[in-house]
């Protein structure tokens, strides 16, 4: 449980994480953070409703000060979701912080995901003490959320760090609307799309965990990955080291004295980081490598409702 050191609050503080695959509502309970609804992420209108519902039950809602973290692109000076790739398309143009407010009074945050949750793995989890640190997101897409010299940095329009659109190849499987990204290569999707990709191509017989009723998952590959069959073992050699080519571009770029990962980083980081190290020691430069500890993200699966709070929180307690 995330908790928050104690401070006088005039207004309730609740948390709304938009998701590709999953919406969530917390709020803070004194000094915790409380999750206290998952929804799946379907058309805009209907999550609305259900996300609405939530909030509405929620105590002393006088006021609220609502932190929203969503992925890019967004307009944040104006409240307004974009175009996220990961969303369907009736959530685009939606005026996001209007509807809350309106429905809810209070005031309202919106703030790309990655960064809101590198506000939280700094604040609360393994980028604690850090002045210089990047987060890196990699569940249905992959963006990256930059702390450097101890502030959030956001860019002109909220949207630095989208590490996830760069191309690492003129070819490979889609992400953020291109083939051979980041973002394709290693989200969580991209690496279903890796894998599917390499099986289809491969000419062999496609292996058990590929045959298996129901949507291939990343959690199925890195479980045949574990069980030591090696057709999964190459997809995940092959996703960890593009991981470590982006990582090296993330170095490169910012110099920051840690990375920390989340996603399914954490779950399977033994079978990702002999390749992504590899791709390290290859691609970036060596003195800022060296000076960079890479870190599993320790906030565990509810990251999502730890960023849209600490959006709510920032900048008047950042």
């Amino acid at each position: 449980m995330l908790t928050v050191t104690q401070q006088k609050r005039e207004h309730p503080i609740i948390g709304v994480d938009i998701g590709g695959t999953k919406c969530a509502v917390s709020h803070l309970h004194g000094d915790e953070i409380r999750e206290v609804t998952r929804i799946p992420t379907t058309g805009f209108e209907a999550t609305f409703h259900a996300l609405a519902a939530a909030i509405e039950a929620l105590p002393h809602r006088d006021h609220p000060r609502f932190g929203i973290s969503c992925g890019g692109p967004l307009d944040t000076t104006n409240g307004v979701i974009l175009s996220p790739p990961n969303l369907a398309s009736d959530w685009y143009g939606v005026p996001i912080v209007a509807r809350l407010v309106e429905r809810f009074g209070g005031t309202a945050t919106l703030m790309n995901d990655a960064n809101a949750c590198a506000l939280a793995e700094w604040r609360f989890g393994a980028g604690r003490g850090c002045r210089h640190m990047i987060f890196l997101t990699s569940g249905t897409g992959l963006g990256a959320g930059l702390i450097l010299n101890g502030r959030l940095y956001e860019g002109a329009t909220g949207d630095a760090g989208e590490i996830g659109h760069v191309r690492l190849s003129p070819d490979g499987p889609l992400g953020f609307g291109k083939h051979g990204s980041a973002e394709g290569f290693y989200s969580g999707g991209g690496i279903t799309r890796l894998a599917e990709r390499r099986v289809t191509t491969s000419g062999e017989k496609a292996p058990a965990w590929f045959t298996v009723p129901g949507p291939l998952t990343t959690k199925r590959i890195a479980d045949a990955a574990k069980a030591g069959d090696p057709s999964a073992l190459a997809v995940l050699h092959e996703a960890g080291g593009r991981l470590g080519e982006a990582l090296a571009i993330l170095i490169d770029l910012f110099n920051p004295e840690r990375i920390v990962i989340g996603g399914f980083f954490p779950l399977c980081r033994e079978l990702l980081e002999p390749a992504m190290i590899a791709a390290l020691s290859r691609e970036a430069l060596p003195i800022p490598a060296k000076a960079c500890a890479i870190f599993p993200a320790e906030l565990g699966e509810t990251i999502g409702s730890h960023g849209a709070i600490a959006a709510a929180l920032h900048p008047p307690e950042v």
